[in-house]
């Protein structure tokens, strides 16, 4: 069975589906970029909820419900910080983060989820490598979902048009 994989370009807090990927930081209590604009949306109750899960390993992930957002449960993830590995850790950890996430959505009963660009921002990963990681992982383990990854940030939107032109959906 295909993988249903688009790119889009837009704020994740509003998708409307099962699941959004929360780029998290290891103590899940909120951060910046992505992480700050999912716990800013999802209201209180989601750091409330956070507080109880002990934190994630870099690579793993662990969900909550969504709260005030739209989607019904928040997969938070914590990708690699570029320059505290070699690419080749980088690259699976990355990797470990896509497959992991899919994996408790699936176990959640999810059909539909969204992704950020999980370490690309200041975290690090060159967006080209983690939009290129991002896809392929998606596409080996997201079999029977329907995947977005949602991006906000215009340069790894632009790189997406370039390097995915089939998947970047205006």
């Amino acid at each position: 069975m295909e993988t249903a994989l688009k790119i889009i370009s837009g704020d994740i807090t509003k998708f409307d589906g099962d699941a959004i990927v929360n780029a998290a930081n290891q103590s899940l209590l909120g951060g910046g970029g992505v992480d700050g604009a999912i716990h800013a949306a999802a209201g209180a109750g989601l750091l409330k909820e956070c507080m109880g899960l002990g934190g994630c390993e870099t690579g793993q992930a662990k969900i909550t419900g969504g709260h005030n957002l739209k989607a019904r449960f928040v997969v938070h993830t914590v990708g690699p910080v570029y320059y505290e590995h070699s690419p080749q850790e980088a690259r699976a950890l990355l990797q470990s983060c896509y497959k992991n996430s899919i994996e408790l959505a699936r176990q959640n009963g999810c059909h539909s989820i969204a992704f950020p660009l999980i370490s690309a921002g200041v975290y690090g990963y060159p967006k080209g490598q983690a939009l290129e990681i991002a896809v392929q992982t998606i596409k080996e383990f997201g079999q029977g979902l329907d995947c977005s990854i949602v991006l906000f940030d215009r340069e790894a939107w632009t790189i997406a048009k370039e390097k995915f032109s089939d998947l970047a959906k205006e």
